[in-house]
Parts: structure tokens; sequence; C-alpha cells
């Protein structure tokens, strides 16, 4: 009788590690995964000339949708307006350190006819107007940066779909960086058709970062995950 009544409150005090150790395992899990979302939300810009803002709007295609970012093509209207449009701006991009730049943007003006366009992914794009995939045919404008070596990549801070719906690219609703006064100064922008014909480039310009933040992430994972079992043993009743 006496080994009984101590055998429950033991069995109780296990049963409430077991708990908080489960406990404890999912909320750090949920905290990395986020992280590792925001992280790669955020990144995408690092490859593209922040010092300058563009306005595009043309049609879509190509649409490849989901993680780390979602992609597609846009075929340039011929016919862009000298600058941006007036458009609504999302919530966190209507203070004037980011609507001024981005309603001041000119349109775009490379060699380009089509770009392929870089957006955060359906996690992110859910949460800040877009709740669908984009379809092939359809329409939109966007302001945002051309790529620093390959120019024929786009990464909008801001786009517009159905006819003026605004979608957030910033993850702080702030742009990354203070684009240059407009007109922009000549001599010192990216080559129309620069880089176009190294792949290994491309390659790491798209890959590195990514790459380099789920290997973090996947190891801070699986540490956690092999510390919250080693406890788990530690501390379970032994028979």
């Amino acid at each position: 009788m006496h080994f009984i009544t101590i055998a429950a409150p033991v069995a109780r005090t296990g049963a409430c590690r077991v708990r908080l150790a489960t406990a404890s395992l999912v909320s750090a899990t949920m905290l990395i995964m986020f992280s590792a979302g925001a992280a790669q939300a955020h990144h995408g810009f690092d490859d593209f000339d922040t010092d300058r803002l563009y306005y595009i709007s043309g049609t879509v295609s190509q649409v490849r949708w989901g993680e780390p970012h979602s992609y597609f093509n846009v075929t340039i209207d011929s016919d862009l307006p000298a600058d941006t449009p007036e458009r609504d701006l999302p919530e966190g991009l209507r203070d004037a350190a980011d609507s001024d730049p981005i309603n001041a943007a000119p349109s775009y003006s490379g060699s380009h006819e089509e770009l392929e366009v870089t957006i955060a992914p359906p996690s992110f794009t859910g949460m800040w107007g877009l709740d669908r995939e984009l379809e092939d045919g359809e329409r939109i404008e966007a302001v945002g940066y051309v790529g620093r070596s390959h120019t024929d990549e786009f990464r909008p801070v801001v786009f517009w779909y159905e006819e003026g719906k605004p979608v957030n690219q910033v993850l702080n609703e702030e742009l990354p960086a203070t684009p240059l006064p407009v007109p922009y100064p000549e001599g010192d922008a990216p080559s129309a058709d620069a880089d176009q014909d190294s792949p290994s480039a491309s390659a790491d310009s798209e890959g590195t970062s990514p790459v380099a933040v789920w290997a973090t992430v996947g190891g801070v994972l699986v540490a956690v995950i092999a510390g919250g079992a080693f406890y788990l043993r530690r501390r379970s009743p032994r028979a």
C-alpha cells in the first residue's frame, strides 16, 4: 500500500513532464518554421537593384506557385505610361517614405519584352491580399526592382491584380532601401543584358541564401527534437 501511495504522484509528475516537453517541442517547431518563412520572404531583394524602382504592367504567364517563392512571367505592355499611375497602396506602404518613391517610380524601359517576376510565397501573399494563384492570361501591375546581374528578373514591393487590388510584398512594411531620386542617374545602372549567359551565376544568386537558411533551420529543428527526446527519456519512470 505504501508503494502505491508514492507511485501515483510520480506517475502524475511524469505525465505532466511529458505534456510540457511535447508542448515545448511543438512550439519550438512552429517558431522555427515561421522564422524560416520570414527569412525566405525577406530574401529576394538582395539580388536586385534596390536603388531604382520601376513600374510595369502586362500579362501573366508560366505561373509557378509555392515555397519558398512563387514565380511567373509578365509580358510587358508596349504602351506603358511615363511613371506609376495613381493606385491604392497597402496600408503598410502608405507612409510618405514608402509611398512617394513608389508613386514616382518611372516605367520600365529596359530591353526585355518579358520579365520573370519573383513574389513572396502563398503563406505570406495570403495574409497580404492574394489568397489564390495568379492565372495565365491575367493582367497585373507592379512596382519593384530589376535584377542586378540578371535584368530579365523583377522583384515587386507591391503589385496589383483584378484592376487595382494591392498586394504588399515587403515583410517589414517598409521599403528595403531608399531609392535614388528620379530621374535616376545614368552610368551605374545594371546593363540590360548583363550576365545573361551565366547559368552558374543565376544558380548562385537564387540558390545559395535559401539553402543556407533551410540548412540552418533544419539543424536547429533536429537539435530541438533530439534534445526533447533525450529529456523525455531521462525523465520517464524506470520500470
